[in-house]
């Protein structure tokens, strides 16, 4: 809102001069006419002061007008700026809990999958650790086995030649 229209105080001073001294340089003076150049001065004095008068009110109109636009666009802005505040301060908020679920959310998808790897880990270790046990077990026996026939045949081998020996001997004491 525009404030009214005032005038100036160097406007005002200027009509003030105009209408003060037009009188005397269109007529020339004379003694008979110094009352009415006084009445005329009083008067313009008198104009100058309502003048002056309006103006000021002017003024002061115009300055509580401007004081009032001010106060209110303060009061518009301080509102506007809790407003977004707060709209900012629920977004920053909505924000972080999105960010915080997300967060979450990957996190027990890294664990799971590290439980999941742990197991299949664990699970090949055991089969190979049974493989192991079971080849060692093989192993074992194949040896226990090998060991049990190695000395059968080494006993075959022995009784063989010493009852070869037993009867070489019978028949080597006969003759």
């Amino acid at each position: 809102m525009r404030p009214p229209r005032t005038l100036s105080p160097m406007l005002v001073a200027a009509i003030t001069v105009f209408l003060v001294h037009a009188p005397g340089w269109s007529q020339p003076t004379a003694a008979s006419q110094d009352g009415s150049v006084k009445q005329d001065v009083k008067a313009a004095g008198q104009d100058t002061k309502a003048a002056a008068k309006d103006a000021g009110h002017e003024v002061k109109t115009g300055s509580t007008t401007a004081a009032h636009a001010t106060a209110n666009g303060t009061r518009k802005a301080a509102h506007a700026t809790e407003h977004g505040a707060v709209k900012a301060t629920h977004a920053t908020e909505h924000g972080t809990q999105k960010a915080a679920h997300e967060t979450k959310a990957e996190t027990q998808k890294a664990a799971h999958a590290t439980e999941k790897d742990t197991k299949q880990v664990a699970r090949a270790t055991s089969q190979e650790s049974k493989k192991a046990a079971d080849a060692t077990e093989r192993g074992s026996k194949n040896a226990a086995h090998a060991t049990a026939h190695g000395t059968k045949k080494i006993w075959d081998k022995t009784k063989s030649t010493t009852e070869g020996a037993v009867h070489g001997a019978k028949e080597g004491a006969e003759k």
